[in-house]
């Protein structure tokens, strides 16, 4: 069985709350900064570069 007894008191509203919202500060900026995030986005980039330019000159 679980063990379901508190070892102190539950923790305040304002320790909950800084808690959630230390992680949510970090929003869509912190996964645009993860390096394989950016090495796909890179890659994409890329391909529609080098396809605008075959369209542009070569076409």
């Amino acid at each position: 069985m679980l063990d379901t007894t508190q070892g102190g008191s539950a923790p305040h509203a304002d320790e909950r709350h800084d808690a959630f919202t230390a992680d949510e500060r970090r929003g869509c900026l912190f996964a645009l900064s993860q390096p394989p995030l950016m090495i796909f986005l890179a890659v994409i980039g890329c391909l529609l570069l080098l396809a605008s330019l075959h369209d542009l000159f070569v076409l």
